[in-house]
């Protein structure tokens, strides 16, 4: 299947460069997860760029139209009801950890307005960078929720400055690139817009690319790891890991490149299973 294949009406997917996908949000996010699982079964790929394919913002956040349906045609009654908002709810979740879960790294480019939803599926990345225009807003406050699809689970996780994460999730205030970078909730700001942005994603993008598709991936699950286990959990984890990625041929060609002076070229990871 070529990377196109996996487009949907709200979702471009391409190939930029040799095995990196770019996904583009046009404008529903409800697709993520067909989008990212069919990805994440793409031997081609080795790294993943997510954008906004809109000029001016990356996502206002979730239609206040439509978070008034979410109750429609639901039970009467409570215990039901909740069952059944429960349900929509984790479906939502798992829209947005289809990034997370997704083997390869998701480095994503934010620009402009960046609310609500943005914090949900930036958070969900793993490399996340900001155009200086960008807006951004943990928004759910404003309309009488606590933020429930990924930003309070994976922003502690995350932000290196937790009273400034407490005080912007409490207000919903308005803040700069510079100021999440001062969170810490994104790595670098880039001067400019989405082009900008969008271009430094892909430049990251093609240096990850060139690297071992073993080493990357191995990289990314044992980061995800250490973040749900204590240290020793995760050094005994990691020995039992690379106890079988160190019979990787990657190792025995970055070997033979160093002498040829040449460029490594590694094989396909070919079809990997549902869950590593």
């Amino acid at each position: 299947m070529s990377l196109a294949g996996i487009s949907t009406e709200f979702l471009k997917v391409s190939s930029p460069d040799p095995h990196v996908a770019l996904v583009e949000i046009l404008r529903c996010w409800t697709d993520l997860a067909h989008v990212f699982d069919k990805i994440s079964h793409e031997p081609t790929v080795r790294v993943v760029v997510l954008a906004s394919a809109l000029p001016k913002l990356f996502s206002a956040g979730i239609d206040l139209s439509a978070l008034g349906g979410l109750s429609h045609d639901l039970s009467d009654e409570p215990a039901r009801r909740a069952l059944q908002l429960r349900d929509q709810v984790l479906s939502f979740q798992n829209c947005i950890s289809a990034i997370e879960r997704c083997p390869y790294p998701v480095i994503v480019a934010a620009h402009g307005i960046a609310y609500g939803l943005s914090i949900d599926i930036m958070a969900a990345c793993d490399v996340r960078y900001a155009a200086s225009n960008s807006v951004f807003s943990i928004k759910e406050v404003d309309v009488g929720l606590a933020a429930d699809i990924g930003t309070l689970a994976r922003l502690p996780k995350i932000a290196g400055n937790h009273s400034l994460m407490h005080e912007l999730a409490y207000t919903a205030r308005e803040f700069s690139a510079a100021e999440a970078e001062k969170l810490g909730f994104v790595s670098r700001v880039v001067q400019g817009g989405r082009d900008d942005v969008l271009a430094a994603a892909l430049q990251t993008a093609r240096l990850i690319s060139e690297k071992s598709p073993i080493a990357v991936l191995g990289s990314k699950h044992l980061l995800l790891h250490a973040r749900d286990h204590t240290v020793q959990e995760n050094l005994d984890y990691t020995a039992t890991w690379n106890s079988a990625m160190l019979q990787t041929a990657d190792m025995q060609d970055l070997l033979k490149s160093v002498k040829t002076k040449a460029r490594p070229q590694f094989a396909p990871l070919g079809k990997l299973p549902s869950k590593l």
